[in-house]
């Protein structure tokens, strides 16, 4: 028997990544072959946006699912919301949720955010996660850090289910074989994009170009959009602009483009050996799966949850702003990992088990985003199954 799943949304990487990789498009037929409960559950479509200027990488936005009128006049057995909820008010999610009880459809939760990165203000976002933690059949996070902070605040257990492989797994495989780094440089990335809230620009570009003019043969790359660069842009830092044309372009790479296609970011991160977080606040990074699913390193801030998702290095943030200290000593230590994957280094490589993604090989690499995936849609189809059971 099948579960049909109202997934809100359901074209987001993420989402379609919640599978068993065998089915990545699992039609009823494939799943009256196959016996595994992972293999029963189907999601449906993003149905039209009901705006046409739908945000780039988002055609989903906003979600038409997220209304009690959709609700009642089509069939599924339950629905899961990750995203999307943004725009809606606690009253208008409890009308949403209404209509879910009214049809005796359960509420699943998948906390991505416990502080959306978009809001400097919290308030809304606390409000509108009140209405679902009290709301949901069952809540699902990414990280142990995330589901303690759930049950401290909020009173509730949540189910811990790891963020899935971003790139798709052929083209892991891929890149694992023709990686695009230098082994001659070190390559430490800092994207910042279109500056969303909580990203933090010359401040840590300053302490991060500090650290780097310590390790010989390294490149600071500095990407992000017209919309910030431009003087007629609506995200213009005129600040940060200035600071970038003042730098030595041997030292730093400034890269200036629109929203990257999937293509083009995989093919950034795969050319770095190591990707900076520039965060002030938020809670997980699928950026940072992103990274990993290439074989490159994240440095993370020590706020939100990025050390329980695997960070694989940690800068600190105090009440009067970036700890530098911490920053250089992060920069050190990816720049040693960096040389120690390189033959012949006196310095000691991590092993796979403490970072898969490091594994030398295309199929280990692989191997370990497979069988994660199919922990990851086992655990989601048992939860579905709970859910509906009513236990």
């Amino acid at each position: 028997m099948s579960i049909t799943v109202a997934s809100v949304p359901a074209s987001h990487v993420y989402i379609r990544h919640l599978g068993h990789p065998r089915h990545e498009h699992p039609s009823v037929e494939d799943v009256q072959r196959e016996r595994r409960p992972e293999a029963a559950v189907l999601r449906l479509p993003d149905p039209p946006a009901a705006r046409s200027d739908t945000p780039t990488g988002a055609p989903w936005w906003p979600p038409a699912m997220l209304d009690p009128a959709w609700i009642a006049a089509h069939e599924f057995d339950l629905m899961h919301i990750h995203f999307g909820f943004d725009a809606q008010t606690p009253t208008q999610l409890h009308e949403v949720f209404d209509a879910l009880d009214a049809r005796g459809r359960p509420l699943i939760y998948t906390a991505h955010d416990l502080w959306n990165p978009h809001h400097e203000d919290p308030t809304l976002h606390d409000s509108q996660l009140e209405v679902l933690f009290s709301r949901a059949r069952a809540v699902i996070t990414l990280s142990e850090q995330a589901a303690a902070e759930i049950r401290e605040r909020w009173g509730v257990e949540a189910h811990v289910i790891p963020h899935p492989h971003v790139v798709d797994l052929d083209l892991i495989s891929d890149y694992a074989e023709t990686p695009r780094r230098r082994a001659e440089e070190f390559r430490l990335g800092i994207h910042l994009k279109s500056l969303r809230a909580n990203m933090v620009g010359v401040e840590v570009l300053q302490a991060a170009l500090a650290a780097l003019r310590e390790i010989p043969g390294s490149v600071l790359q500095v990407d992000l959009h017209r919309d910030v660069f431009e003087a007629a842009g609506l995200r213009h830092d005129a600040e940060l602009v200035r600071w970038l044309q003042d730098q030595d372009p041997d030292l730093v790479d400034l890269r200036v483009h629109d929203f990257y296609t999937d293509a083009e970011l995989f093919d950034y991160l795969s050319g770095l050996h190591t990707s900076l977080l520039p965060y002030r606040f938020g809670t997980h990074s699928g950026w940072m799966e992103a990274a990993h699913d290439l074989g490159t390193t994240v440095i993370a801030p020590d706020v939100g949850c990025y050390r329980s998702q695997g960070a694989d290095f940690l800068y600190r943030w105090q009440d009067s702003g970036l700890d530098a200290a911490s920053l250089r000593r992060a920069v050190h230590a990816a720049a040693a990992q960096a040389g120690s994957q390189q033959a012949g280094s006196a310095v000691p490589a991590v092993t796979s088990v403490e970072k898969p993604w490091l594994t030398p090989t295309a199929a280990a690499r692989v191997g370990w985003r497979r069988e994660q995936r199919e922990r990851i849609a086992a655990a989601h189809a048992e939860v579905y199954a709970r859910a509906l059971s009513g236990s």
